[in-house]
């Protein structure tokens, strides 16, 4: 279990994917969470999150990455995921992802203190330099939050998102360690 200062990061249990199902069939969510791929992401159904679960979330694998349910500390809310992946331990470095379900809790810094939370993990116990991202241009929350974080817009691919019928850039974004105070 991580904690932030406004949230706590804890192994995804059973019960949790009841939330994740209910949020991946909103095709608002769906859309900033998974850009082009939406359409796969809300047409999952709860069984396959389930068989998911008991095959790769039970057990932990450092280079596999790790996912992390997302409660608030002020009142236990499970409010979303965060994860990491593509763990690299030759040039110590990994892949982040983050979504928030709750819309209650969009646009009150959860975003930025699940960030810091899971950076701050990658850096200090698991030893990397570098973290990276992706998200889609449309996504301006998504990368104001990154960037107020320290992540800097490394690369575009350019209209290599297509989402409710236009096409939209994919952003990279990375953090290096020694940018982090």
């Amino acid at each position: 279990m991580l904690k932030g200062e406004k949230v706590e990061l804890r192994a995804v249990t059973k019960e949790d994917l009841k939330d994740q199902y209910k949020w991946r069939n909103d095709e608002a969510f769906a859309n900033l969470a998974a850009g082009s791929d939406a359409f796969q992401y809300n047409n999952t159904p709860l069984e396959t999150m389930e068989a998911f679960y008991e095959k790769n979330l039970t057990t932990v694998d450092v280079q596999q990455g790790c996912v992390f349910s997302v409660y608030t500390l002020t009142d236990g809310k499970h409010i979303g995921k965060c994860d990491y992946r593509d763990v690299n331990l030759v040039t110590r470095t990994a892949t982040i992802g983050l979504s928030i379900g709750e819309r209650d809790y969009w646009s009150e810094g959860y975003g930025s203190d699940i960030i810091h939370t899971l950076v701050r993990h990658l850096f200090n116990s698991l030893n990397l330099r570098r973290i990276q991202l992706d998200t889609w241009s449309g996504n301006k929350r998504a990368i104001k939050a990154y960037e107020k974080c320290g992540f800097e817009i490394e690369g575009r691919l350019r209209e290599n998102e297509y989402i409710d019928g236009a096409y939209y850039d994919t952003i990279m974004m990375g953090l290096l360690r020694s940018s982090v105070s």
